[in-house]
C-alpha cells in the first residue's frame, strides 16, 4: 500500500474511534433489539437467503457481528453513505436507540450456542496471500480477520464470498443514484484491485473459520 494511502489509513482510524467513543453514549438492549428485528429477519433469518440487486448473492451473516460495526452500517446506509435502496429505508425507519438495540442483539445472537472464538486464522498462501498484503488487509480486520482494530470494523472471516465480492467492489462504484458506498480508505484500497482479484481476496477470506452465523428465527426454521 503507498504512503499516502498509509496516512490516510491512520486518519480515517483515528476519526473512526473518536465517533465510536461518541457512540457509545447510547447503549444497546439485546433484549429490546430482539422485538425490533421484523423487518430483518426476512433477509437476514433464513440460511442462504439471496438478494437480487444490484446482482445475485447472500445476504450478509450477521449474528456474531459487533455491535458497533452493525450500528456504524445501519447509520452509513441512513445518512446515504452506503447507497441500497431497501437498507436505506430500513434504517431511515430507525432512532439512533433502535439501531444500539438491534446491533446488541445480533452480537448477541451469535454467541448464545456456546461456541468457541476461532483462533488466529492460517496464513493465505499463493495469489491470495500477495493479494491480501497489497490491500493490507489485516492492517485493520485483524490477523484472523474476526478481530478488527476498532469494533467499528467488521468481522470478515466466514463470510459469504459472494457478499464480499459485492460489497467490495461497491467501494469502487463512483456516480450512481442507488448502489456503491462511500469510504476513503476502502475506496483507496479496492481501486488497487480488479474484479478478479476482488473475488480472490472474497473467496480466500470465506475459507476462513470465522464467528459469523445465520440464526433462523422460529417461524423461518
Amino acid at each position: 500500500m503507498n504512503p499516502s494511502l498509509s496516512a490516510l489509513l491512520i486518519a480515517f482510524v483515528a476519526s473512526v474511534t473518536a465517533l465510536s467513543a461518541t457512540a457509545q453514549e447510547i447503549k444497546g438492549d439485546a433484549k429490546s433489539g430482539e422485538t425490533k428485528i421484523a423487518m430483518c429477519i426476512g433477509c437476514h433469518g433464513i440460511k442462504g437467503y439471496q438478494a437480487s440487486f444490484p446482482e445475485v448473492y447472500k445476504v450478509p451473516m450477521i449474528s456474531g457481528q459487533g455491535a458497533k460495526y452493525i450500528a456504524s452500517a445501519l447509520g452509513a446506509y441512513r445518512k446515504g453513505e452506503r447507497k441500497h435502496p431497501t437498507m436505506h429505508g430500513v434504517a431511515t425507519s430507525l432512532s439512533d436507540q433502535d439501531i444500539a438495540d438491534l446491533a446488541a442483539f445480533y452480537e448477541a445472537s451469535g454467541k448464545q450456542d456456546g461456541a468457541q472464538a476461532p483462533g488466529k486464522a492460517a496464513e493465505a498462501t499463493g495469489t491470495a496471500a500477495a493479494l491480501v498484503a497489497k490491500g493490507a488487509c489485516v492492517s485493520c480486520h485483524g490477523d484472523s480477520f474476526s478481530k478488527p482494530i476498532d469494533p467499528s470494523y467488521p468481522k470478515i472471516a466466514g463470510q459469504h464470498a459472494d457478499y464480499l465480492f459485492v460489497a467490495l467492489k461497491s467501494y469502487k462504484t463512483e456516480g450512481k443514484a442507488t448502489w456503491g458506498r462511500a469510504n476513503a480508505i476502502m475506496g483507496g484500497v479496492t481501486k488497487q484491485f480488479s474484479n478478479a482479484e476482488l473475488k480472490e481476496i472474497a473467496v480466500y477470506l470465506q475459507s476462513l473459520p470465522g464467528e459469523l452465523k445465520t440464526v433462523p428465527q422460529a417461524k423461518f426454521r
